[in-house]
C-alpha cells in the first residue's frame, strides 16, 4: 500500500518515480488482506487502544485518512463496503487486488524481483518494503524465540530491507519492536497465502485459551491482536482455543465461531473433545510488525529518507490500528514532502 501510494502521488505531483518492486505482483501483503482501511471514530478511543504509540503520528493518520479514502476513491479504488462492522471504528473496504491494480497503474515504472540493495544520495527515497515479519532471524531477536513456529501470514518479501538501509543512513527505531500484529490461524498442516483470511480463528475472548502446558491467557483486546502475541511466545508458537458447543452460534463479524471451527477441520488442524469442550489447536500469524524505522510527521527518517507502511514503526504500539490506514496516509504524506 504505502509504496503505491506514495508512487501514484509522487506522479501526480509531477514527479519522476521509479519502484522497486523486490516481489514479483504488486501490491504486498496488502493484496493478501480483507481490504478494510479503517480509523477508530473517536481520537480518545484511539490513544486509549494504542497508548505506547506516538502521538503526532497517530494524530497524523486519524486526521489524515478521511481526506485520503477519498483521494484513493478518486483514483477509482473498487469499493466493496463502507461500514467496518465495528462500532468503535470507520472506514472502508476496498477489493485488495483492485486496489492494487489500480495504484500500480498510477505508480509508474515498476521494477518487479529488483530489491533496492542501496540508497542513492541524490534523490529522496521512499522505504515501503512491509516491515521485517519475513525474517526469521529478526523476528527471533525481536519478538520471540519460537520464531520457527510461527505462520507467515503476509507475502514472503517483507524480510527487514527498509530498516537495514534506514539503519545503514543513520536512522533511528521505534518502540514497539517486540509487537506484530497477526491473527492466531487454525494450526493446519499448510495454510496457503489464499486461506490466510479463511482460517483465522477470532474467537478467543469467548474461550478459554492455554498453551501445552495448561496455562491460561484472558484476552483483554477486542482485536485479539494480543492472544496472537502470547501465543507466539508459547512452546512452539501453538495454543488451544476450548470452546463449549453453546457459543458455536455466536457470531463474529462476518462468521460464527462455529464456521471458524469447521474451517479449521476442513483444513486438517488438530481438533479434540475435552472436558465436556471442543478443542482446537491454534498457530501463531505474524502478518506485519509493529515497530521498526522511526520517522517524524512528514515520515522522514534522515535527509532525504522517508519510511512508510510497516516500515514506519511505533503508531500502534501497545495495541492495533489498521496497517492499511497508516500506509495510506503516510505514503501520500511521503510523496508530498519529497516533492515541496
Amino acid at each position: 500500500m504505502a509504496g503505491l501510494v506514495a508512487a501514484a502521488r509522487a506522479r501526480e505531483l509531477g514527479g519522476a518515480v521509479t519502484v522497486f518492486e523486490k516481489g514479483d505482483r504488486p501490491g504486498g501483503s496488502m493484496r493478501l488482506s480483507s481490504g478494510f482501511v479503517w480509523r477508530y471514530r473517536d481520537w480518545e478511543r484511539f490513544r486509549l487502544e494504542c497508548p505506547r504509540g506516538d502521538p503526532v503520528l497517530q494524530r497524523l493518520v486519524w486526521e489524515g485518512l478521511d481526506g485520503a479514502l477519498e483521494w484513493l476513491e478518486a483514483l477509482g479504488a473498487p469499493v466493496l463496503a463502507r461500514e467496518t462492522g465495528n462500532p468503535l471504528t470507520t472506514g472502508v473496504r476496498f477489493d485488495p487486488a483492485g486496489l492494487s491494480d489500480v495504484l500500480a497503474r498510477r505508480a509508474g515504472e515498476i521494477r518487479f524481483r529488483e530489491p533496492l540493495t542501496k540508497l542513492p544520495e541524490s534523490v529522496p527515497v521512499v522505504l515501503a518494503t512491509g516491515g521485517f515479519q519475513g525474517d526469521r532471524e529478526l523476528v527471533r531477536r525481536h519478538i520471540t524465540p519460537e520464531a520457527d513456529g510461527v505462520l507467515l501470514r503476509a507475502n514472503p518479501w517483507s524480510s527487514g530491507d527498509g530498516l537495514r538501509l534506514a539503519l545503514e543512513r543513520g536512522a533511528g527505531l521505534s518502540a514497539g519492536l517486540d509487537e506484530f500484529y497477526g491473527r492466531n490461524l487454525a494450526a493446519a498442516p499448510s495454510v496457503p497465502p489464499e486461506k490466510f483470511v479463511e482460517l483465522v480463528q477470532l474467537y478467543a475472548r469467548l474461550a478459554r485459551v492455554e498453551n501445552a502446558r495448561g496455562e491460561t491467557y484472558e484476552p483483554r483486546t477486542w482485536s485479539e491482536v494480543d492472544v496472537a502475541q502470547w501465543t507466539a511466545r508459547q512452546p512452539g508458537a501453538r495454543a488451544w482455543y476450548l470452546v463449549t458447543d453453546d457459543v458455536l452460534g455466536e457470531r463474529v463479524r462476518e462468521r460464527t465461531v462455529g464456521e471458524m471451527v469447521e474451517a479449521a477441520r476442513a483444513a486438517g488442524a488438530r481438533i479434540e473433545r475435552r472436558d465436556g469442550a471442543i478443542a482446537v489447536q491454534v498457530a501463531a500469524g505474524i502478518t506485519t510488525t509493529l515497530g521498526g524505522i522511526r520517522v517524524d510527521e512528514r515520515a522522514r527518517a534522515a535527509d532525504g529518507l522517508y519510511a512508510a507502511g510497516a516500515d514506519a514503526g511505533g503508531i500502534s504500539t501497545g495495541g492495533w490500528s489498521s496497517a492499511l490506514a497508516a500506509a495510506l496516509v503516510l505514503g501520500k504524506v511521503a510523496a508530498e514532502d519529497a516533492l515541496s
